[in-house]
């Protein structure tokens, strides 16, 4: 399964937020990285360089490589909404990203790990496809066998976060994609807008 394996704190240095989540190397160096630090004089950059950073944002923040992020932007061009906003809920409606929006992970990297390794269901049976678009009214949980596992525990004890357009039963562990989000309900710093200008050129 591709994925981004390289250094995280530099990533997120680079773009100046926590696009893996809480970092504490990141609270003590918040500014770009390289040698220079913060005496290096930039550049202003160029609408090119503003549109690619968004992208390449976007797409490590959700944990998509290139070839995937493309296809997903394909997808959205071809419907009928708004196609950055539908781009945004597309990612949002992965399967990874789901069990991690359910807090049965703390990052969506563990997530990933997860589905891989066989502990989430969908609609009772095992998928092991992270990159699965769930579709609405579809049942996500974690397989039986799994519901013990400390990390699942763990990560559920400090999820305080609540979504709009998912029901979780904490009893049964599964949640219900009720709706796809709207743009407002999506909490994601991200100009789609750029993005979308980028791949159009």
């Amino acid at each position: 399964m591709a994925r981004y394996i390289g250094p995280k704190t530099k990533i997120s240095r680079k773009f100046g937020e926590p696009i893996f989540g809480a970092d504490k190397s990141f609270e003590k160096k918040n500014y770009p990285p390289g040698q220079h630090g913060l005496n290096k004089r930039r550049q202003k950059k160029s609408e090119y360089a503003i549109q690619l950073m968004e992208k390449q944002k976007a797409k490590f923040l959700y944990g998509i490589l290139e070839k995937q992020f493309r296809n997903l932007f394909n997808k959205a061009s071809r419907s009928k909404g708004i196609t950055g906003e539908v781009l945004l809920q597309l990612c949002e409606s992965r399967l990874d990203n789901l069990v991690y929006r359910m807090g049965l992970a703390k990052s969506r990297n563990g997530a990933r790990q997860l589905v891989s390794h066989q502990h989430i269901v969908v609609n009772g049976k095992v998928c092991n496809i992270a990159s699965r678009i769930i579709k609405t009214s579809d049942v996500i949980g974690v397989r039986e066998k799994s519901k013990s596992l400390a990390v699942i525990e763990e990560s559920l004890s400090n999820n305080e976060s609540v979504y709009e357009w998912i029901t979780w039963d904490n009893s049964k562990m599964e949640g219900v994609y009720n709706t796809i989000p709207t743009r407002e309900q999506i909490p994601e710093n991200i100009k789609e807008q750029l993005i979308v200008e980028l791949y159009s050129k």
